[in-house]
């Protein structure tokens, strides 16, 4: 049986048209026109490896591999590895993981900011030499009260006028490690009465003797974020910087740097971040879930990491539809988290194959049918797609079928089966209810049923008709399984996420063990996804073995988002 396991991203448009309309769409287009750059297109996605990628990140990075897909320029990878003391050789493995499943590729364009350090190293000199920065000894807290409020100008260190010569001497036992940790910093010298804070003088080097994943302890002092960013996007020909909004006050200081070095000056552009409802997706509060052990791990299908959503199921391809979707834009604002689950149903819809599964199982024995007969019955895999095909599926005797499918005493629109009501097994016959056998407790553990012998296939001949189809597996062919139902990790459609045993959902996972599946599922490989018939989604969970298999519901079938947008209509 074909599985879902198409990775490929979209072609490039042809056509003008076909592009979607954003404002940084409109900015590379009149780049383009006026032969900025020389008509180039070259965007970068750099995370810093800190922590794993979220599908926060998702948005950052179908937008920036998108953009040079589309206007047929470069998208790099470059890791802003500046901080020794959070970054991990794991987290750069997963970022990479990450990028190549949803359907990218850096080619030969894989950089890091410690490729740098050297150049950003001369640089700095530079700007002592021009009198443009100077080491500062002022103290942590002492360089934040210096540095003034909203509604305070800040005020110069009595170490902002040393001479170069002394500045360039003091910047040179930084870098040889002479002077501890927090002894001093290199700042940029800027403006301290400037209305916008990040200008008045920020920080460049601070010291760290700390060994880096990379460089190892070739260097004692570390460039800050905002001193290598803009920097090695100038180093490595980028055009268009693009960026999330909390960066915008950035900017002034990004072209500040690049102006006074006199070198390549790449447009730095921002746009709202994703926010989604029922998450949360600042890294600081998805460490805390991973480190104090309120989730499995960075991979546990209720986060919202890439790879918490690739175990639960989620294909590549719904996310990058889930990104085109929700666009980009100037101001902040929270999808629902609805509008997610719609594009990954519609992606397993037209290509997840069917199969049965019985969660929470009531045998049934049908008493006319012969005790050792097998039949096979024909089941289509997917309805939505003629070419794959069909399968054959075991029927035999006694079967399983889910235990809310039967009432003893049904309301007035319960159709399904019920004593001396028929229904239709579904590929296979009509049965009727013809007695119920219970437990000393009470609780219904048999139901006798007949069958039909003349309604193969699901079909009357003399076409009386049934109001209910249910699901089913043959009970001497079915394999157990475990089945892990997943539901938002918050409760809250918009959680702070700092009091979490209050703002977490209880009920955001159910285990169900002693549940059935047909068959065909025996040679389902990891990550490969179905539909379970009238259940869900599901895939195959990295725990599933062939002795002990595991399935995470991926979406239930109820689409509210699809109501939601009918309505709207």
């Amino acid at each position: 049986m074909s599985k879902t396991t198409d990775n490929t991203p979209d072609k490039a448009p042809d056509e003008e048209a076909s592009r979607p309309s954003s404002f940084i769409h409109d900015i590379i287009e009149e780049d383009r026109r006026t032969g900025k750059n020389d008509g180039r297109v070259q965007t970068r996605f750099p995370p810093e490896p800190n922590g794993y990628l979220h599908i926060g990140h998702a948005k950052s990075i179908c937008l920036n591999f998108g953009l040079a897909l589309e206007y047929g320029g470069k998208c790099n990878l470059r890791f802003d590895d500046t901080n020794p003391l959070k970054e991990e050789q794991e987290y750069i493995d997963s970022i990479t993981t990450d990028v190549h499943w949803l359907g990218f590729d850096w080619e030969d364009r894989l950089f890091y900011a410690s490729d740098y350090f050297g150049q950003l190293y001369e640089w700095a000199v530079q700007l002592i030499k021009a009198g443009k920065a100077y080491v500062d000894h002022l103290t942590a807290d002492e360089i934040r009260e210096y540095r003034g409020t909203l509604t305070e100008p800040g005020k110069e260190s009595p170490y902002r006028n040393r001479s170069v010569e002394e500045n360039l001497a003091l910047f040179e036992q930084m870098k040889n490690g002479e002077l501890e940790d927090g002894e001093c910093v290199l700042r940029a010298k800027i403006d301290m009465v400037s209305p916008n804070l990040n200008m008045r003088d920020p920080v460049m080097y601070r010291i760290l003797h700390a060994e880096h994943p990379r460089t190892g302890d070739k260097w004692c002092i570390y460039p800050m974020y905002d001193w290598a960013h803009g920097q090695s996007d100038s180093i490595e020909g980028i055009t268009h910087s693009i960026c999330t909004l909390e960066f915008e006050d950035h900017r002034p200081l990004y072209d500040w740097f690049v102006e006074q070095l006199g070198i390549h000056a790449p447009q730095q552009i921002e746009f709202a971040r994703l926010n989604l409802t029922h998450t949360v997706l600042s890294k600081r509060r998805l460490i805390r879930l991973v480190k104090e052990g309120y989730v499995s791990g960075w991979d546990d299908p209720r986060m919202p990491t890439i790879s918490g959503i690739r175990r639960r199921g989620y294909p590549p391809a719904a996310i990058r539809d889930f990104c085109d979707r929700i666009g980009v834009a100037r101001a902040n604002s929270t999808v629902d988290i609805q509008l997610l689950e719609h594009c990954v149903r519609q992606d397993l819809n037209l290509h997840a194959p069917r199969v049965m599964g019985v969660l929470d199982p009531l045998r049934v024995v049908i008493e006319n049918y012969p005790d050792d007969l097998v039949e096979e019955m024909d089941a289509i895999n997917n309805p939505e797609d003629p070419e794959m095909g069909a399968r054959k599926v075991p029927f035999s005797k006694v079967l399983y079928i889910e235990r809310e499918d039967f009432m003893e005493d049904p309301p007035k629109k319960f159709y399904r089966l019920a004593p001396g009501r028929e229904v239709r097994l579904r590929y296979a016959y009509f049965i009727t209810c013809t007695d119920v056998i219970k437990d000393e407790n009470g609780e219904v553990i048999e139901l006798r049923c007949t069958y039909d012998p003349e309604t193969r296939g699901g079909d009357a001949p003399d076409g009386r008709r049934v109001k209910a189809t249910l699901h089913w597996v043959s009970a001497r062919h079915a394999l157990e399984a475990e089945v892990r139902l997943y539901d938002h990790l918050f409760i809250d459609p918009f959680p702070a996420g700092d009091d979490l045993e209050n703002e977490l959902n209880p009920d955001s996972l159910e285990v169900l063990t002693h549940c059935y599946v047909e068959p065909s599922l025996a040679d389902a490989n990891h990550g490969d996804r179905f539909q379970f018939e009238r259940q869900g989604y599901f895939n195959v969970d990295l725990d599933s073995t062939p002795e002990n298999l595991v399935f995470n519901r991926t979406v239930p079938l109820r689409d509210t988002w699809a109501k939601i947008q009918q309505q709207a209509k």
